[in-house]
């Protein structure tokens, strides 16, 4: 019944969704849900599974509605007012791992904490790695540090409140180690297309984590390829993750700004991540 529901509001996943979200109201994972199907079911477990797929029916994101949502094979909490992390962002945490490879404590800086989820995977994936991300929205950097600590990365990750690049070169002013790695997912949607987007996007996710500034899609882009200039340690790596069709523009903004750039491209053969390298000395 909870998958017929879904399926009537045209949602395209509904046999997982049902199933997420009955396993969420009867407290069980996926697992023990299908391990439990005899069990009977109480009237109060009922009217709250019913309520989680009225939810859904409306376009509310699973991962609001059951708070969390697996990133990286970890479970992150999640909120309304921070972005939900997407599958195709593991890819840019794969490319940190190789950038990061063999290096010796390395030194991270995030622009955009969202949840947490790059910055703590990070952290946890490098041996000794020490990440500083930032984020303008207090709510995301509340959820940032609950997520670090509930992982166990809370002494490896340190997460600030502030505007941007500012914040992280206030903080570079105060640290000397050589910032071997600079990553972001910026907001890079074109507000010009927001009518095109799926309503879980459009109507519940956090305007300042999705859309790019009015006219301008490859402004942070740009600015951390500039910031990345002037910050990394020779050798070390800008990653950014892109929007579709965005790669020959952050290309040419990394060669404008003095670093060597390719792109890599995600499972939908997409040019998803910006990879550049500042020229070692």
């Amino acid at each position: 019944m909870a998958r017929a529901f879904l399926e009537r509001k045209e949602l395209e996943e509904a046999r997982l969704e049902a199933e997420l979200l009955c396993a969420h109201a009867l407290g069980l994972d996926r697992l023990r849900l299908f391990l439990q199907l005899e069990r009977p079911v109480e009237g109060v477990e009922v009217d709250r599974a019913r309520d989680l797929l009225v939810r859904r029916g409306r376009r509310e994101p699973v991962a609001y509605i059951t708070g969390k949502r697996e990133f990286y094979g970890r479970d992150f909490a999640i909120r309304p007012g921070v972005l939900i992390p997407r599958p195709e962002t593991e890819l840019l945490v794969d490319v940190a791992r190789e950038a990061l490879d063999g290096r010796e404590a390395p030194r991270v800086y995030e622009l955009g904490c969202g949840s947490g989820c790059i910055a703590v995977s990070i952290a946890l994936e490098v041996a000794g790695a020490r990440v500083v991300t930032c984020d303008l929205s207090p709510t995301a950097v509340s959820q940032a540090r609950a997520n670090a600590e509930a992982l166990g990365a809370a002494d490896a990750v340190e997460v600030l409140v502030g505007d941007g690049l500012e914040v992280l070169a206030q903080r570079r002013a105060s640290d000397d180690a050589p910032l071997d790695l600079l990553v972001s997912n910026p907001p890079y949607v074109d507000p010009a297309t927001r009518g095109t987007l799926a309503p879980e996007v459009r109507d519940y996710e956090p305007e300042l984590a999705l859309y790019a500034p009015e006219g301008d899609v490859d402004h942070w882009t740009r600015a951390l390829c500039a910031f990345a200039a002037r910050h990394l340690a020779p050798g070390g790596a800008l990653l950014v993750e892109l929007g579709a069709g965005r790669g020959e523009a952050s290309l040419a903004a990394a060669r404008e700004a003095g670093l060597d750039a390719e792109l890599r491209r995600d499972l939908a053969r997409i040019d998803r991540v910006l990879v550049a390298h500042r020229r070692a000395e």
